[in-house]
């Protein structure tokens, strides 16, 4: 596979990378992002858009977000500064997946990437405090596709942990599934 490690994961099309290090006594050197390496593994995405976030405290989360329609967003996501656990969540109607969840822990340490096809949920929840989370899209954001679904929904049931949730009020007051309007399929 060259300088990039994949894992896949109990849901199909949902990636975790690993890219090759090179470091020595003066520190470490990777390709966060390679086109030619994406695409070694069967991946073929034009991102357009980086994101990029600072959470300053542990227990924030974020999510659950998607974009809807034509502006549907495939990401590939990193920690580069503290640790979370990212989430990302099915949302493909008809899909043997639907509605389950994968957690993966991001970190500065083990540099791990978890690329997220179209037609999922995305959200983090910050393991410590000072955390930056880096994010590549392939389509740019648009406030009216912009959607959220309750991070604690019953029908999806993200395992969390014992963590203190510490929420924006987007994210609060976020609908159910049922009474969203994800469409995907």
């Amino acid at each position: 596979m060259g300088r990039i490690t994949v894992t896949k994961t109990a849901i199909e099309d949902l990636l975790i990378l690993e890219p090759q290090v090179f470091g020595d006594s003066r520190g470490w050197f990777m390709e966060s992002w390679s086109r030619r390496d994406l695409e070694a593994v069967g991946l073929d995405v034009d991102f357009v858009q980086d994101n990029h976030s600072y959470s300053s405290k542990k227990g924030i989360l974020r999510g659950i977000h998607f974009q809807k329609g034509i502006h549907s967003q495939a990401k590939l996501v990193r920690c580069t500064r503290g640790a979370v656990l990212d989430v990302a969540v099915d949302l493909r109607k008809g899909s043997p997946h639907y509605l389950k969840w994968v957690g993966v822990e991001l970190s500065q340490e083990n540099r791990k990437q978890l690329f997220i096809p179209k037609g999922f949920g995305h959200a983090f929840l910050t393991l410590t405090e000072d955390v930056e989370f880096c994010y590549k899209t392939d389509q740019y954001y648009n406030g009216e596709a912009d959607r959220s679904i309750r991070y604690d929904d019953p029908q999806i049931g993200v395992d969390w942990g014992a963590a203190p949730l510490i929420l924006s009020d987007k994210d609060r007051c976020a609908p159910l599934l049922a009474g969203s309007d994800a469409d995907f399929v």
